[in-house]
């Protein structure tokens, strides 16, 4: 259990090729096994691959697909008067990269018969069209929180103690 106070946000350093703290943290969670030169072996080539297969700025499409897989609520378990209830919140901006940028990997991880670089590229261009497993997690996400609206009221606000 976390103890009271805040979190102190991390400062995240930049990549080396494109300089950006979103593709940075990207490659992090991309990294299994501490193995940070092989996950960046794998997302440099997938980008290399978006370059070829469509023609344009792959980190453009990288932050399409981003922001199309970025989910705006969640649902929370919350047991009220003996019965658990899922209630839907809005997401903090640090979860809504964390949950989109999951949901690509692991869309890529479990499709089969191609290298790495290759699946990670066909869902990173499936996401910025709209489309694929990532954008189906989102909507499956906003679909069960539209179902628990009327639940939306009962979330408690925590109570600050002094």
């Amino acid at each position: 259990m976390r103890k009271k106070g805040y979190y102190k946000k991390r400062d995240h350093d930049s990549d080396h090729k494109f300089t950006r703290v979103d593709i940075a943290r990207f490659i992090n969670y991309l990294m299994t096994g501490g193995k940070k030169t092989r996950a960046e072996f794998v997302f440099y080539g997938a980008m290399e691959k978006l370059q070829e297969v469509t023609k344009q700025d792959p980190v453009s499409i990288f932050e399409k697909a981003i922001e199309n897989a970025t989910p705006m609520l969640e649902v929370v378990s919350q047991r009220i008067g003996g019965a658990n209830y899922q209630i839907p919140r809005e997401i903090r901006p640090e979860r809504k990269f964390f949950l989109a940028t999951h949901w690509l990997i692991q869309a890529a991880r479990g499709k089969k018969g191609k290298p790495m670089a290759e699946k990670l590229a066909d869902e990173i261009i499936a996401a910025s069209k709209n489309e694929g497993i990532a954008i189906k997690k989102k909507q499956d996400m906003h679909r069960m929180a539209e179902a628990n609206r009327a639940f939306a009221s009962l979330l408690r606000k925590p109570t600050v103690r002094q």
